[in-house]
């Protein structure tokens, strides 16, 4: 038998209006409806039509319920071009990476978070505390992906169908989740990680509905990627594109990131800043000199070597989860590489469940 809700899911996944999905299927609106209230099954002339539309197989469709995202309680880095259809399929791919996360979870001990509750600090503090609170004192964070792996943070990636927003994150059975678009440029993934991280610590218990919340947490990563009194002790004075090009390379933030949080420290004047926004917008937000390399997930680097050593391919793990193996790699795409085919890797340093 049929469960609506995993038919639903794949609904929201490839973007289809309830309409929209009747007609693809084959079948007129009411069939959806009565198939929806339980009073209707899907024929299997349907069912074939819908594992061919989907490349989801009919077992799928057959599993229990699943834990899908409370839309409440997520935040979405971009709203700008965030369309209903786009915010479900990003959703409905949270859903996907909570049956991976559980599988995993399963098999490996993964790390327990860290994230202290700081929504009595202004963004700033706690941007500092947090810093404090995980010992890394004022220096520059070398990796945002593995920064928020090694303190528990679950990292996925949005695939190409959600490729217009930038990132989104929420709270699950105590578990914080980032999901991160690796397609924009690297300065800007490190910037929405730390942008996601303020929401967990900030809007934990709030939520991230407020007005002022995608402020706050712009505010924080600032301050937590580059902590001010670093940046006064390394970039006291600015006197050109260069100086801002050169501190880009210690703080791994975008040139107009850094820019920008001179300006608000007042390091920069309204009119100088100007004047580099100006100079930075013509190279554009994808083509800024002295670009850093993607960052990479250690944790899925070793589940996925160490999987590939037992013989456990993404094939393997699709199969058993009944899910095509593409959306298992569009949760990893950008985040974690496949484990070489050549010469055997070597042995993961990640403990698996007895």
């Amino acid at each position: 038998m049929q469960n609506p809700e995993r038919v639903e899911l794949v609904r929201l996944r490839l973007g289809l209006t309830k309409i929209g999905f009747a007609k693809a299927l084959g079948v007129d609106r009411k069939t959806i409806q009565r198939f929806e209230s339980g009073t209707h099954e899907l024929s299997s002339k349907c069912i074939q039509t819908l594992v061919e539309l989907s490349c989801f197989p009919k077992e799928f469709f057959e599993k229990n319920k699943f834990d899908y995202p409370d839309p409440g309680a997520v935040s979405f880095r971009s709203l700008r071009s965030l369309t209903a259809t786009l915010r479900n399929a990003a959703l409905a791919a949270g859903a996907l990476a909570f049956e991976l996360d559980d599988w995993v979870e399963a098999r490996f001990e993964l790390p327990e978070h860290s994230l202290p509750q700081l929504n009595n600090s202004t963004p700033a503090d706690a941007a500092l505390a947090l810093r404090a609170y995980w010992g890394i004192g004022e220096r520059p964070i070398g990796n945002m992906i593995n920064m928020l792996e090694s303190h528990g943070t679950r990292i996925f990636s949005l695939s190409e169908e959600t490729r217009h927003l930038d990132a989104y994150s929420f709270w699950r059975n105590d578990r914080p989740y980032v999901f991160l678009n690796t397609m924009k440029t690297p300065e800007h993934s490190r910037f929405d990680a730390a942008h996601e991280l303020g929401h967990l610590v900030l809007h934990r218990h709030g939520g991230p509905s407020h007005r002022s919340a995608e402020d706050e947490a712009n505010a924080f990563a600032s301050t937590f990627l580059m902590p001010p009194a670093d940046l006064r002790a390394r970039l006291p004075v600015v006197r050109g594109l260069r100086d801002l090009f050169e501190g880009k390379k210690r703080w791994r933030v975008s040139a107009a990131a850094l820019a920008y949080t001179l300006h608000k420290q007042g390091v920069i004047s309204d009119w100088h800043y100007r004047g580099y926004c100006i100079e930075l917008n013509k190279y554009g937000r994808a083509s800024e000199p002295f670009g850093i390399e993607p960052e990479n997930s250690q944790v899925w680097q070793k589940i996925l070597t160490d999987l590939w050593r037992q013989g456990i391919t993404i094939f393997h793990v699709a199969q058993e989860l009944k899910i095509p193996e593409r959306e298992l790699w569009n949760l990893l795409f950008g985040i974690a590489a496949a484990p070489g085919m050549g010469e055997r890797p070597q042995p993961a340093t990640l403990r698996m469940v007895k």
